[in-house]
């Protein structure tokens, strides 16, 4: 049977020991792990490895002998409680295992615990799953945690005391950090917050959030906003040794003020325009972008997207001149037109 989004995360947190298995699958690899972590620990709980009660078996293994699985599901150990064969990575090459093993099954016998990458329809693993009156196949897709996830992480860390605004932030973080990446951070927070009994802020967040990958171009975009004409020939040649083409500078500085353009022309005022922006402003930059829209206006915007327009075409040209030169230049004249 498949199930739906909302009822495999119920379900992920308290599996059914009398369904016989649970294939999930998708294309992020992360997303997996750490969905069969979750209900090994719920079914064979934190002591089940030791006690044997968790049976790990490698696809390729089970091609080998397929019944390896079969074993895995009756076999009675020395310490009481639920039970799991795990199938790690498995394809359709151990389909007819996986079969034999499920339509065996009995109630008292092992939870058959299947996890794959991305499948489509025509998978006989993922039909076999879909078609079964007491298993269950589920989907994990790439999408952001919604709130009812962000949630149930911050209750299991034990962080209870979240004010909107700060949810609002940690929401924003979801969408742009790996799973692995949030829950790490989530636990960070619990840690941070320890034997703390005010409310979560959002600097409390900043300060235990990641830095990002991109936060010496955003110091530059940054720096270029603000007007600090100074500092851009340093910077630059930074992120000339780092690798950084003229190329994307000009791309990062033209999504960056496209931001600013629709954060300070929203009718609604500025708020809601970075609001409105996508890919998503990370919350730990959205007050400084806002402070940035609001010193330049619609206006100067405007006239600073036709410069990086002209600058992009001139970039992609047959030019001989040093492009970053010719980056340099432009982004000196942003910055002075900023102090005018």
């Amino acid at each position: 049977m498949k199930l739906a989004p909302k009822d495999a995360r119920a379900f992920f947190a308290k599996p059914d020991p009398t369904r016989a298995g649970l294939l999930i699958y998708g294309p992020d690899a992360m997303r997996i792990a750490m969905r069969r972590q979750e209900v090994i620990a719920a079914l064979v709980g934190p002591q089940g490895e030791e006690e044997m009660r968790l049976t790990r078996i490698l696809s390729s293994d089970l091609r080998k002998d397929p019944a390896m699985l079969m074993d895995a599901i009756k076999a009675q150990g020395f310490f009481p409680g639920a039970r799991v064969a795990f199938v790690e990575d498995a394809t359709d090459t151990v389909a007819k295992a996986i079969d034999a093993a499920l339509k065996d099954w009995r109630q008292g016998d092992a939870t058959i615990l299947v996890t794959c990458g991305q499948l489509t329809p025509r998978s006989a693993l993922r039909k076999m799953f879909e078609a079964h009156n007491n298993a269950y196949a589920a989907a994990i897709y790439t999408d952001p945690p919604g709130r009812d996830e962000i949630e149930a992480e911050l209750r299991k860390a034990g962080v209870t005391d979240i004010p909107p605004d700060a949810m609002g932030d940690l929401m924003d973080l979801g969408r742009v950090l790996e799973p692995g990446d949030f829950r790490q951070t989530v636990e960070k927070l619990s840690l941070y917050k320890h034997g703390d009994t005010t409310p979560v802020t959002s600097d409390d967040i900043t300060n235990c959030a990641p830095a990002t990958s991109e936060a010496s171009l955003d110091d530059a975009l940054d720096i270029v906003a603000e007007g600090r004409f100074q500092e851009i020939g340093p910077i630059l040649t930074k992120l000339e040794a780092q690798g950084v083409a003229a190329v994307r500078l000009c791309i990062g500085a033209t999504q960056h003020f496209r931001k600013l353009h629709l954060a300070a022309s929203d009718p609604k005022g500025p708020d809601a325009g970075i609001a409105r922006a996508r890919p998503p402003v990370p919350y730990k930059r959205k007050d400084r972008m806002l402070r940035q829209a609001r010193a330049w206006g619609t206006y100067k915007l405007e006239t600073a997207l036709r410069l990086l327009t002209d600058t992009d075409l001139q970039l992609r040209s047959a030019s001989t001149a040093p492009q970053m030169a010719l980056m340099e230049r432009a982004l000196i004249r942003l910055a002075m037109m900023n102090r005018r």
